[in-house]
């Protein structure tokens, strides 16, 4: 069961690695350290399939005294992270049907094309900070309301490990907000690679946080942010953003559409004002 658990969760075999893009390979690569830690970690067993990949295993690694192991329900978690993952970035990688959204002064661009049933938005942008920085503050899920208006509150509710945790998030109810307040439960998951950083999610279910009567519950996801830093400048990076979501509701398209993209023009914008304010603890 492990061997196709573990492929699942890469959503590729060894022959079609071969084929991938640069940002796919990338983050299967990322993927496989993280499944060779929790091998080290006495958390799992890596099949043998998984040396054609270059993936470490026990035998090359130094034996971590005292690991504690994942539950099932935690490597549950981490699966569905992976999954999101590698399902945005198979949005993201294909060029076909990407349409100019939106051109902002700042250099935001943002990108749409049908995926699916709906609209699916990508933004491309250039911030003065490093990979590590970025994602030091948007995995700080919990202070995100400090710094972005148009979140009321995130709560971790679950954590799968350093990189994979479940979420609700309220959005707040602010002017202009076309989609109106909503909430979301996610899976939240995130991988290294190099010095690229990854960042993927998706709606999920908890038996015990079902939807509430005073919220919408939308859906996010499979969504994924990409961090890399520019090849000149060690100290910016490129931002992409894809924005894959499902409002619920009754509203027309035609306003979700419009909403969207605006959305993440206003998300980034304070996301530059938080990086100008400098680091935190």
């Amino acid at each position: 069961m492990l061997p196709a658990m573990v492929k699942l969760c890469c959503g590729i075999s060894y022959p079609h690695l071969r084929t991938m893009a640069g940002l796919q390979r990338r983050a299967i690569a990322a993927i496989g350290q993280e499944l060779a830690h929790m091998q080290r970690n006495g958390q799992t067993q890596l099949p043998t399939w998984t040396s054609h990949m270059g993936w470490q295993t026990e035998s090359s690694r130094r034996e971590v005294v005292n690991p504690v192991p994942l539950k099932e329900e935690e490597l549950l978690y981490i699966r569905r992270g992976h999954e999101a993952l590698t399902k945005a970035l198979d949005i993201v990688e294909d060029k076909n049907g990407w349409k100019t959204e939106l051109t902002e002064e700042n250099g935001d661009v943002i990108y749409s094309k049908v995926s699916g049933d709906r609209k699916v938005f990508r933004l491309e942008t250039v911030l003065d900070a490093t990979p590590e920085e970025i994602h030091h503050i948007l995995w700080k899920v919990e202070e995100m309301h400090q710094w972005n208006p148009s979140i009321k509150n995130i709560k971790v509710l679950k954590q799968a490990g350093p990189e994979t945790m479940v979420t609700h998030e309220v959005s707040a109810e602010t002017a202009g907000n076309l989609i109106g307040q909503r909430d979301f439960l996610s899976v939240r998951h995130f991988s290294r690679q190099e010095s690229c950083i990854y960042l993927g999610g998706a709606a999920t279910h908890l038996e015990s946080f079902p939807p509430q009567k005073s919220f919408v519950r939308a859906e996010d996801g499979p969504t994924c942010i990409v961090i890399e830093p520019l090849a000149d400048d060690t100290g910016r990076s490129h931002f992409t953003w894809l924005l894959n979501m499902d409002v619920k509701g009754w509203l027309p398209k035609s306003i979700v559409n419009q909403a969207l993209p605006r959305a993440q023009v206003d998300f980034t914008r304070c996301l530059r004002r938080r990086l100008a304010e400098g680091p935190t603890q």
